[in-house]
């Protein structure tokens, strides 16, 4: 599996559309809609930055890294 996108968790948890956190860190819907729906292939230190902060989290609440079975 690898590494798993808990985006979309964090955001139902704070109440947050796609719109407002795309807002909130000055990206692209569709490309918070990527990281959103795990399809990204990377994602830039500033922008996880920035997630965390808008969502008051931890990078550890958005990525997972779970092994291959």
């Amino acid at each position: 599996m690898g590494i798993i996108v808990n985006l979309d968790v964090m955001m139902a948890k704070r109440k947050m559309s796609l719109n407002e956190l795309s807002e909130k860190i000055d990206l692209t819907l569709s490309n918070v809609s990527i990281l959103k729906t795990g399809k990204a292939k990377a994602i830039r230190f500033s922008t996880l930055e920035a997630i965390c902060k808008a969502l008051d989290c931890q990078p550890g609440d958005i990525l997972e890294y779970q092994t291959d079975k």
